[in-house]
């Protein structure tokens, strides 16, 4: 029995071969780059025109849902080749940005029956495969996103002292290649709603968007947290002001050149395409919230206690050190999201949040995610402690139980990603 109806990094690949191979002159397949254990960055390119877009899949680990757009989309263009002849470009789809860290994170795609992930098959397989429903406790039993250093679409800035990884090298290589009307980066969001994030502003997009997300049934975050300089076009839609950052800046203090903001040295517009995983309607209520920083108080008490919590069942379990080169991944990012909580709550303070219902279950969402993704990869890298596991399954329970989140199929969260990029590129191209 499968775990998802998520493809694993080597399925993907496969299919894609097998695409390319039934589609020769639609379609082509060629290795842009390595990771740093040396797998290669696959790009596979839709179109002859002069002209390029790039999709950019899989830059967070545990963000599967942009490689099977990625590939929905390829294969329906070479189906409907004058769906991609209309526009005259070229479209580039890089499979994976970070195909290391999804062979850690893609553990929960194989999950076994019983731990509760129910589900089998391939997305494009039918509509009851992607009908089925895993649950957060299956997903955060495996879980594993890389410390924020160690993620390839944001190297650090030049002052930074550490090695550029890689897989940045080779997207920001590639973009200096193509020099794209359009960029877009596919994510996903594990639990709450949908957001684009745009580096510049794309008359009709907002509009466009929230018909997409409407037509689905996706709610979307009324003001997300992700971007907090950028400006709320719309609910859901963020738009990077005319004097808006160059930079990124993380909780941990790691800041970098993000290379969605590298691109716009081309006249590249970036495009943020976020799709959840589970659902939560609340986080798009528009009604005022009568006492904001009582929210981000008890949002703050949360994120606090719990790495607290989480801190003293470390501590009790004893000395022990991780030693294969997975676990001592799965610590450091851990450890660095045990860390950050004071830094997070600093951000919260200073900044106008929680001015709204949606906002303050957002807030609600992220102030539980942070030590529940701690907790998941402390577990792991730990060796599966049983008080880490029943830490792991009752946060989880809380998490899906408090927001009441609900498993968005795949053709949902697929269709969200493709239906946005096509109406940008018809408004950018």
């Amino acid at each position: 029995m499968r775990g998802t109806p998520y493809p694993t990094l080597g399925e993907l690949l496969r299919r894609a071969r097998a695409t390319v191979a039934a589609r020769p002159g639609a379609l082509r397949l060629r290795a842009v780059g390595t990771s740093r254990a040396g797998r290669p960055l696959w790009l596979l390119s839709a179109g002859h025109g002069p002209r390029h877009i790039l999709t950019v899949a899989g830059a967070h680990a545990n963000e599967p849902v942009g490689g099977v757009t990625s590939l929905s989309l390829a294969e329906r263009f070479a189906r409907e080749p004058a769906l991609l002849q209309e526009s005259g470009c070229t479209w580039n789809f890089l499979l994976c940005l970070d195909p290391d860290g999804a062979s850690l994170a893609g553990r929960w795609l194989t999950g076994r029956p019983g731990e509760g992930l129910p589900g089998e098959g391939l997305p494009g397989e039918g509509r009851a495969a992607a009908e089925a429903s895993p649950t957060l406790r299956g997903y955060y039993r495996r879980f594993y996103r890389p410390a924020f250093a160690a993620q390839p679409e944001f190297p650090p800035v030049t002052s930074d002292p550490r090695p550029v990884m890689p897989e940045s090298e080779a997207l920001v290589r590639l973009i200096d290649e193509l020099r794209p009307v359009v960029q877009f980066s596919l994510h996903g969001v594990e639990v709450g709603g949908s957001f684009l994030q745009l580096t510049r502003a794309v008359p009709g997009a907002a509009a466009a968007y929230r018909r997409i997300a409407a037509d689905l049934g996706i709610p979307l975050e009324h003001r997300p947290f992700d971007g907090m300089g950028w400006l709320a076009e719309s609910p859901g839609v963020l738009v990077l002001p005319d004097s808006g950052p160059t930079e990124e800046r993380d909780p941990s203090g790691f800041t970098s050149e993000a290379t969605w903001l590298y691109a716009m040295r081309h006249g590249t517009v970036s495009a943020v395409v976020e799709a959840p995983f589970w659902s939560v309607a609340g986080v798009s209520d528009p009604r005022r919230v009568a006492e904001p920083r009582r929210e981000v108080a008890e949002a703050s008490e949360i994120l606090l206690g719990r790495a607290k919590q989480l801190e003293a069942v470390v501590g009790e379990l004893g000395p022990r050190a991780p030693e294969t080169p997975e676990e001592i991944a799965h610590f450091t990012a851990a450890r660095e999201l045990m860390d950050i909580g004071p830094g997070v709550v600093d951000t919260w303070n200073s900044a106008e949040l929680a001015t709204t219902v949606g906002n303050a279950v957002s807030l609600g969402v992220a102030a539980r995610r942070i030590p529940l993704r701690a907790a998941a990869m402390m577990r792991q890298a730990l060796g599966g402690a049983p008080a880490l596991d029943t830490l792991v399954e009752a946060w989880a329970r809380e998490l899906a139980s408090t927001f009441d989140a609900r498993w968005v199929p795949v053709t949902d969260q697929t269709e969200l990603q493709i239906r946005t990029m096509l109406a940008l590129a018809r408004a950018l191209v």
